[in-house]
């Protein structure tokens, strides 16, 4: 049976496509934020990580996140509202 997230997934342009995973793959950016931008949940999102990464590079990445405070709006310190670093946006 396939994953109801996946079809989703593919239905996506391939510019939106690219982002989620882009978006998955920071470290600052929640998987709230993909909730919403998206309608995924984290379980949805990982399962588009299994079948968009390498297996080696989707096992690092599960690694890295699992039980991450910054891609977990709950276990992030009150203060902290953004999905990104200050600096990742400034023009260079």
């Amino acid at each position: 049976m396939r994953h109801p997230a996946l079809e989703r997934y593919r239905r996506l342009p391939a510019d939106e496509r690219s982002r989620l995973i882009e978006m998955a793959w920071e470290d600052r950016t929640p998987f709230e934020a993909i909730e919403a931008q998206f309608g995924l949940s984290e379980a949805d999102t990982v399962a588009i990580m299994r079948r968009a990464l390498k297996p080696a590079a989707f096992r690092r990445w599960r690694q890295r996140v699992t039980g991450r405070a910054t891609k977990h709006r709950a276990l992030r310190p009150a203060g902290v509202e953004r999905a990104h670093c200050p600096t990742q946006y400034k023009p260079r």
